[in-house]
């Protein structure tokens, strides 16, 4: 297809005299052939002008000019039907100079403009686009379900920083969109605004993959790539996201409306089905492929890249069959520009009488009285959006602090299948699927039946409620979750466990700290760790140890807010102590840490699984590592001098960090095994019940909301109230950043803080709903008519008046 610049030239007369004259260049592709009626007034040949490239230009004439609105009218009935520019049978003041006829259509071209799927009435050009938002939304999703796990593991950032940058990013991703929609709008057009973001995301992802890559410089090089690579994917991701659906429909011809509404059901499916295949499959390719001697993030984010490039190869693949509209001017714009208007003329005018209505009349001298009116009906929702960001807070915490639980729980189901903690995220885009039509087709009409009327704000109302009972499911989970973790020492102190490797009773005594009151057996388990009092960073103490009326003092250094324990054996017949570090950090993907105290006097190594074990002889301790959660009943060790018997370990458990104590027993090499911090004893399962209720939320809750706004406001609104609605989004993620950074609780207290706000904003919108006053936006759009009708008619009578006047003076 060719497309056609051409410029267009507009007279707009009042009484033989020329007012206005208006040019504009329009792009037309496909072409629908207008032939002038008035050839003099038109620059050029014949010309070609598709219905939205002229609608644009009438649009730009009223923007600026809004007194013409009811002059200037364009008629499309159909392809070959009647087509005018400034049609003004009324006889009004107002003229235009030019008005056309259709001609037919080249009938080359109208064939290339509109191939169709397989018979049908669907545009071949949606496969392509289709493919384009699975392959987008798999990348998007595959790469944010990994990105909590890897600040904490790969950066080695705290929880609190982790949380704090993810929802930052999450809010940059929802933030953005509206800056695409400014550049499709007003600039390049949708479909060249899809093709150079899409680029800026693809270079996004390459280089947040590049960071992943553990030989490519140090951790500050690390964290530069990886935050460069989150901002360039949170512009891509989210400049094109009001684009791609919108660029869809505008495939389908006006008449085809079933047609393009099964479109954006199936668009939507893909976004959901790219959603759940992602969450399922990145965490696995981070997992259970290493590379680098660790979890494999770089080819966990490489995947997404490469969907990516592929989302972009598809859509450029159907660029010959797609239908573009060029650029219509963003009424977002508009908008605020007449509320700035009004804002600035009220406030120049303050003192003027008399007074208006509303505030927004002040910009009646400039804007067109229907404006006015749709932006008021906007503004009437956009004040009910004010409570809405506290949802998100919470809702989007399923990638963050939800993540950040499941790591601290028993992930086994069964003994063949453990399921990864950021795997959990697919659980909402799986229960989406299920609810929404159980909400459609059962709920909602039981509900009907017992005759309790269900109105949209009713329905976020019991949304918000719905997500602040998930967070209290959770904080239920977070208290049982903890009484597995060791908390870490504050400054000034550290912890400390006490070892017996003695066989008999032993008391250990530190100056001014008793902290160990009774007495520890042979081989037991240590109860807990006791907080030991420091005077300084790195202290030492004199330990006092006792075993059967003899006593030992040990000098041993600690150091503050961090975990030792403190080993006793025996030599010959003397005591003996040792202190070593010791690890309290459960795992973030629940892999059990494992480590060796050796008491012989040979070097022993120990495999399990694919990790190798060294442990000196003579009373040391080997590394610490961590190891698949699964039973060990034969583990192979090897010794120079003599056989090795596999050792018995038994279950290494989720979370659970175990010291094993190699020595002999009648002969026999065994490992005794001791559990410093114990296993997750709560099972993810666990977490099912909260993902239900916020999924079920998020079902009232967003559901309707956006199917309330879109049916509160003008059509030509709607991407006011889309814009709106994303900013909620964005703000309820900057809600959590503060508190991740700011609040300094502890996990259960700050779920429980955030369900009461939740809870609290819930009570506030339902009083604002109250006095919310649904409308009817035909009924206002036939009543903004017959304003303007009325505005025109006082119009004409004034200038009737003037030349009446200028007449009478003349003849004086």
């Amino acid at each position: 297809m060719v497309e056609t610049q051409l410029e267009v030239v507009v007279w707009f007369h009042k009484f033989g005299e020329i007012l206005l004259e208006i040019s504009a260049k329009v792009q037309s592709e496909p072409p629908i052939c207008l032939r002038p009626q008035r050839p003099q007034q038109i620059r050029g040949r014949w010309v070609y002008l598709t219905g939205t490239g002229l609608e644009k230009l009438l649009r730009d004439t009223l923007t600026r000019h809004p007194r013409n609105k009811d002059s200037i009218v364009a008629l499309v009935q159909n392809q070959r039907g009647p087509f005018g520019i400034g049609l003004n049978a009324g006889g009004r003041a107002w003229t235009a100079g030019t008005s056309f006829r259709c001609c037919s259509r080249d009938p080359e071209k109208q064939d290339n403009m509109s191939k169709k799927l397989c018979g049908t009435n669907y545009p071949l050009s949606i496969c392509f686009i289709v493919v384009n938002e699975f392959c987008e939304r798999f990348s998007y999703y595959g790469m944010k379900a990994l990105l909590t796990l890897y600040f904490v593991t790969y950066l080695k950032w705290d929880k609190d920083l982790s949380t704090a940058i993810y929802h930052a990013f999450s809010s940059l991703c929802y933030f953005t969109p509206i800056l695409g929609a400014l550049i499709a709008d007003s600039w390049l057009g949708k479909f060249k605004t899809i093709i150079y973001l899409s680029i800026v995301y693809v270079i996004g992802h390459v280089v947040k993959s590049v960071g992943a890559i553990p030989t490519v410089g140090n951790t500050d090089v690390h964290i530069a790539l990886s935050m460069v690579g989150l901002i360039l994917i949170a512009i891509g991701t989210g400049g094109i996201k009001p684009c791609v659906a919108a660029f869809g429909g505008d495939q389908f011809d006006e008449e085809h409306v079933s047609e393009r509404q099964k479109f954006f059901s199936i668009f939507y499916m893909s976004i959901n089905a790219g959603s759940l295949l992602s969450t399922l499959i990145t965490p696995v390719l981070r997992g259970d492929v290493q590379c680098f001697g660790g979890d494999c993030y770089a080819l966990a984010f490489g995947v997404p890249a490469a969907l990516m490039i592929v989302a972009l190869v598809v859509f450029i693949a159907g660029s010959s069959l797609y239908k573009r509209n060029p650029p219509q001017g963003n009424i977002l714009l508009q908008v605020c520009k007449c509320i700035g208007f009004a804002i600035k003329n009220r406030w120049r005018n303050s003192k003027q009488e008399p007074k208006r209505k509303h505030w927004l009349d002040w910009a009646e001298e400039k804007y067109s009285k229907r404006l006015i009116q749709e932006i008021k009906m906007v503004l009437r929702v956009l004040i009910l959006y004010i409570p809405l960001p506290m949802f998100w807070a919470l809702f989007d915490q399923q990638g963050s602090r939800w993540t950040l639980q499941a790591t601290r729980m028993n992930m086994a189901f069964g003994d063949s299948f453990n399921i990864k903690p950021d795997q959990m995220q697919m659980l909402n885009a799986l229960l989406i699927l299920l609810f929404v039509p159980i909400f459609d087709l059962i709920i909602y009409p039981l509900v009907g039946l017992c005759k309790i009327k269900i109105t949209p704000l009713r329905k976020m109302a019991t949304g918000m409620i719905f997500a602040a009972l998930a967070f209290v499911a959770a904080t239920l989970v977070e208290i049982n979750v903890v009484k597995t973790v060791v908390d870490p020492a504050p400054a000034g102190k550290c912890l400390l466990q006490v070892v017996n490797l003695v066989q008999g009773d032993i008391s250990v005594k530190i100056p001014n700290n008793d902290i160990f009151p009774d007495t520890f057996a042979y081989l037991q388990d240590p109860p807990k760790y006791e907080m030991l009092e420091l005077e300084t960073s790195r202290t030492d103490l004199n330990i006092e140890v006792s075993f059967s009326g003899s006593k030992v003092v040990c000098q041993e250094t600690f150091e503050e807010q961090k975990a030792h324990s403190l080993i006793i054996y025996k030599v010959d017949t003397l005591l003996q102590c040792m202190v070593v570090e010791d690890n309290i950090q459960k795992n973030t993907d629940g892999k059990p840490f494992v480590r060796f105290f050796s008491t012989l006097q040979e070097a022993m190594n120990i495999t399990i699984g694919e990790v190798n074990f060294y442990a000196p002889p003579g009373y040391r301790m080997s590394s610490n590592d961590t190891v698949d959660r699964r039973e060990y009943p034969s583990v192979p060790c090897d010794l120079q001098s003599e056989d090795c018997p596999d050792l018995n370990l038994g279950l290494l458990d989720f979370g659970a960090s175990y010291t094993f104590i190699l020595m002999k027993e009648s002969g026999k090499i065994v490992a005794e095994k001791m559990e410093d911090v114990k296993a997750n004893s709560v099972h993810i399962a666990w977490q099912v019940p909260q993902y239900v209720l916020l999924t079920a939320g998020e079902v009232m809750f967003s559901i309707t909301g956006l199917e309330f706004s879109y049916s509160q406001a003008p059509s030509n609104m709607k991407s006011v109230l889309q814009a709106g609605w994303l900013l909620t989004v964005a703000f309820g993620n900057v809600i959590v950043l503060i508190v991740a950074e700011g609040a300094g609780l502890e996990q259960w207290k700050e779920f429980v803080l955030f369900a009461g706000l939740l809870l609290g904003v819930c009570i506030i919108f339902s009083i604002m709903s109250i006095f919310y006053k649904y409308v009817d936006p035909e009924g206002m759009d036939k009543m903004n008519l017959e304003d303007s009708k009325e505005e025109d008619e006082t119009d004409e009578k004034k200038s009737s008046m003037k030349l009446n006047k200028s007449a009478k003076s003349t003849r004086m």
